[in-house]
């Protein structure tokens, strides 16, 4: 059954949530490549662009509570990708010389997502769609 025939169709949360769920899973095959989860690896993005960035700043960029964040980079230090540093009451993550090696496959990872998406929903529905979920989000609490 089609998503728009659900008795909830018309629910925001029931239609957000299968389009979540449905967008997980693309998301999920187009990082299989370099074996991480798309929440470890747009957080390991962020820290190769911005080496150095405290968990908190990582926190509002991907709108994760900081407990999330803490679980995410601990198993990204365990794959020795990042470390921490800390500097009085200050922490920081930086990239492993094994995670700017692995830049370039999660570029292709992240340029296969994008085309995927597309391919499914057309260019510009998709990256409409994208503004316009985010436009929405700034909207709730």
């Amino acid at each position: 059954m089609k998503t728009s025939e659900c008795r909830y169709a018309s629910c925001i949360y029931f239609s957000a949530s299968a389009l979540a769920r449905k967008v997980e899973k693309l998301a999920l095959e187009s990082w299989k490549p370099v074996g991480l989860s798309p929440s470890h690896a747009y957080l390991l993005l962020i820290v190769l662009d911005d080496a150095g960035i405290q968990p908190g700043a990582l926190a509002e960029q991907l709108q994760l509570s900081p407990s999330t964040i803490t679980r995410l980079i601990e198993k990204l230090e365990e794959r020795k990708l990042v470390v921490r540093t800390t500097e009085g009451k200050v922490t920081n993550v930086y990239p492993t010389p094994k995670a700017k090696a692995l830049l370039p496959d999660m570029k292709k990872c992240m340029d296969e997502f994008d085309k995927s998406t597309c391919g499914l929903l057309g260019t510009t529905e998709s990256k409409a769609i994208a503004a316009g979920m985010s436009k929405l989000a700034d909207k709730l609490p």
